[in-house]
């Protein structure tokens, strides 16, 4: 089992930044890729942004590509993403995910953290 604690959501003026944090714990060796999701209100959960542990390769959504950073620190127990320059339309629970197999199908998930960007 892997435990994924997230941790930095908040309120910010469009245009600002924020960091988020999921920390990982349990059998990460196990793990293939971790990533955020996020779910506005209203709508359905969406993909963000992910990283392979094994190779370091990120994917993005369009929304986000250009603005949205993921990364991990050294030990691979901890998972960022840096978001800048946020739109209100960014504002949603933010999920942190890591999946075995694929990201797009996450078998474990963080209990989300709340973004709201006001304009």
């Amino acid at each position: 089992q892997v435990q994924l604690v997230d941790s930095g959501g908040g309120l910010v003026q469009a245009g600002g930044s924020l960091r988020l944090s999921c920390a990982a714990s349990g059998r990460t060796f196990s793990l293939y890729a971790m990533g955020w999701f996020r779910q506005p209100p209203g709508k359905e959960r969406e993909f963000v942004a992910a990283i392979s542990w094994s190779d370091g390769n990120t994917w993005y959504a369009d929304s986000v590509k250009g603005r949205f950073t993921i990364s991990t620190n050294n030990a691979k127990n901890t998972v960022y993403l840096q978001m800048n320059n946020l739109k209100p339309e960014d504002t949603a629970v933010y999920y942190c995910a890591a999946a075995v197999r694929h990201i797009s199908n996450p078998d474990y998930w963080g209990q989300g953290t709340q973004v709201t960007v006001s304009s």
